[in-house]
């Protein structure tokens, strides 16, 4: 109770283990809140070099309980293995079986924060879940906008655009007007053990980095030996397996060609790696599916926007032009490199969001 005699307002906070969500929870509780902690376990196998960082190991859930214990707030263990394999592992394996490159992070949020924790938080009956993304929630004049953070070296919306208009409601993001500097100042300034911990370098189910041995235990077929053609279709060599390859992979093709020679295509069907020189991996349009809208109203006439097709990399310039209600066409201004399927796509207005979607196979 509030020294008025009312109940304070509870949010319960998804406290991954590192510094950024730990300081979202201190500066909750800081601002009056009744703050709860939640840590996702998501992966209990073995393995992985400890001087790597990967996100939910066991020593993070370790920390996410020492910073729980350290604010004096209710700390809970929210057990999603399961639906972690299901919904996030077993589709990282499926989407490179397609011949694509997922995002596990992404879907995490999607299939697992979004929904499976946010649920947790409300029967708890917390008002909002709030998460350590950079990322700035505010309430416009149609409902929820999700906007780019202050710190645009450190900027997460990219990883939201799945959130849903609904879900925007009950979410909030504390760090969104802070840079990472500013974070780990305010955690020395908390007092918390973790104000100079590492960034998560790897996936945790793949704790030693090694993608290509993970695919290779988990994924029947996928390094199953092909050929290797030219863009014409001709024969230049056989691959170890499409899940060993990227779109714009030029090492450890084991191909010889006068010019250099990049991966410009993964064929599922047919199993063929297809190679070609560098000015191939250029494309100017490409087809997003699966859209969430979060603009005002979803897309009915072309747009101008701002589209990021990686999270290392600039939003560019280009022309959205719907094609039913969760497809659309993206034309760019100009001609980006190594587009890869499988990957996000995110349009923006400025640094608002309005919504993103998968990119598409090249010929689908």
């Amino acid at each position: 109770m509030s020294a008025g005699g009312q109940r304070k307002k509870r949010v319960a906070v998804a406290m991954s283990g590192g510094v950024d969500s730990s300081v979202a929870a201190a500066c909750l509780l800081e601002q009056g809140y009744e703050v709860i902690g939640l840590t996702m376990r998501l992966w209990s196998g073995e393995g992985g070099d400890a001087a790597r960082r990967t996100c939910c190991a066991t020593e993070d859930l370790d920390d996410a309980r020492r910073v729980a214990q350290r604010l004096g707030i209710a700390f809970f263990v929210v057990d999603l293995e399961a639906e972690f394999r299901a919904a996030v592992v077993a589709d990282f394996v499926a989407t490179y079986a397609a011949g694509q490159t997922p995002n596990p992070c992404i879907r995490c949020n999607q299939r697992l924060k979004f929904t499976h924790l946010l649920k947790k938080a409300q029967a708890l009956e917390a008002e909002f879940l709030a998460t350590g993304h950079y990322a700035i929630c505010t309430e416009g004049p149609s409902g929820p906008e999700l906007w780019r953070g202050a710190d645009r070296h450190k900027d997460q919306s990219y990883f939201l655009f799945t959130v849903t208009a609904d879900q925007l409601r009950h979410l909030r993001f504390p760090l969104g007007a802070m840079t990472k500097e500013q974070t780990r100042l305010q955690a020395e300034r908390f007092g918390l053990h973790l104000a100079h911990k590492g960034e998560s370098q790897d996936l945790c189910f793949v704790p030693d980095g090694d993608t290509v041995a993970f695919l290779a235990q988990s994924g029947e077929g996928l390094f199953a030996p092909g050929p290797i053609v030219d863009r014409a279709g001709n024969p230049l060599g056989l691959h170890r397996g499409l899940g060993g390859y990227t779109i714009g992979q030029r090492k450890g093709l084991g191909v010889s060609s006068a010019a250099p020679l990049y991966v410009v295509a993964i064929e599922a069907v047919g199993n063929r790696l297809v190679v070609g020189p560098e000015d191939a991996l250029w494309r100017k349009v490409l087809r997003v599916q699966e859209i969430n809208w979060l603009g005002d109203e979803p897309l009915a006439l072309q747009k101008r926007v701002q589209i990021q097709i990686r999270y290392a990399a600039e939003a560019q310039p280009g022309l959205l032009k719907p094609l039913g209600s969760q497809v659309a066409e993206v034309v760019f201004d100009t001609p980006q490199r190594a587009i890869a399927p499988g990957q996000a796509c995110v349009f923006y207005a400025g640094d608002r969001v309005l919504g993103g979607g998968w990119i598409q196979p090249f010929g689908e």
